[in-house]
C-alpha cells in the first residue's frame, strides 16, 4: 500500500504575503483588500503589480483568477502562475509541477512535472522536495533513481515533513537507495511519530526493541 505521500495532491492556492522589500507596501494593501472581502479591488491592485512584472503579485493574481474570485476570467490564470515560477516564486513553480502532474488546464506530463518540481525543491520548498523524491522513488517523469529519491525525502524530512520522515526512514530501515542504517530509521520513524503518524510510531518502537 502506498503511503499518502505518494498519492495525488491537490494545487491548495494560497495567496502569499511579500517576503522582500520592494513594493511590500503595495503588496501589504493587495493583500488587506482580500483578506477584507474586497476582492475585485484585490485583483485589481495584484494585477497592476503583476503586470509590472512582480512575480509574487502574478502569483497571487494567478490563484485568485483561478478561484474565480471576483468574477475573474478563470481560463487566465494558468499564463500568470507560469509567470511567477519564472521569475523565481517556489510555490508558484510547485504548483505549476502540481499542474503538469495533474493535467489541470495543460496535457498531463510527468517530465515537466518533474522539472517545476526540481525547480522548487532546490529553492528549499518542502513539498515540492516531497514531490520530487517520489517522483524518483516512482520513475515517474524522470528514471527510478532510490538514491535520488533518499536525498529528496530527506531534505523535506529536515524541514518537518511527516511523510517524507516516514519514507526516508524505511528507505534507511531497508537499505533503498542507500545503505542500511537502523540508527537513522530509528531517528526519523520517531520524528514522524511525535507528528502522529501511528505507523511510524509501531516502526519505531519495533526498531528500538531490536537495538536493546
Amino acid at each position: 500500500m502506498l503511503h499518502p505521500s505518494l498519492l495525488p495532491r491537490l494545487l491548495a492556492g494560497l495567496l502569499l504575503l511579500p517576503s522582500v522589500q520592494a513594493d511590500d507596501a503595495a503588496h501589504a494593501r493587495a493583500f488587506a483588500s482580500y483578506a477584507a472581502g474586497q476582492h475585485a479591488q484585490a485583483l485589481a491592485q495584484f494585477r497592476q503589480l503583476a503586470e509590472g512584472g512582480d512575480a509574487l503579485a502574478q502569483y497571487n493574481y494567478a490563484m485568485m483568477l483561478k478561484r474565480g474570485e471576483a468574477g475573474s476570467d478563470t481560463a487566465a490564470w494558468l499564463p500568470w502562475l507560469e509567470k511567477a515560477a519564472r521569475g523565481g516564486v517556489m510555490h508558484a513553480a510547485y504548483a505549476l509541477g502540481l499542474v503538469h502532474e495533474h493535467g489541470e488546464g495543460v496535457p498531463r506530463s510527468q517530465p515537466l512535472a518533474t522539472q517545476w518540481f526540481q525547480r522548487a525543491a532546490e529553492q528549499g520548498h518542502t513539498q515540492a522536495q516531497l514531490s520530487l523524491g517520489t517522483q524518483y522513488f516512482l520513475g515517474r517523469g524522470v528514471a527510478k533513481d532510490f538514491r535520488q529519491a533518499v536525498i529528496w525525502y530527506e531534505k523535506a524530512a529536515e524541514g518537518g515533513d511527516m511523510a517524507a520522515q516516514y519514507l526516508v526512514a524505511a528507505m534507511y530501515e531497508h537499505g533503498d537507495g542507500t545503505a542500511p542504517d537502523r540508527a537513522k530509521a530509528l531517528l526519523w520513524y520517531t520524528a514522524a511519530a511525535r507528528q502522529g503518524d501511528p505507523v511510524a510510531k509501531l516502526k519505531a518502537e519495533a526498531l528500538a526493541r531490536q537495538a536493546d
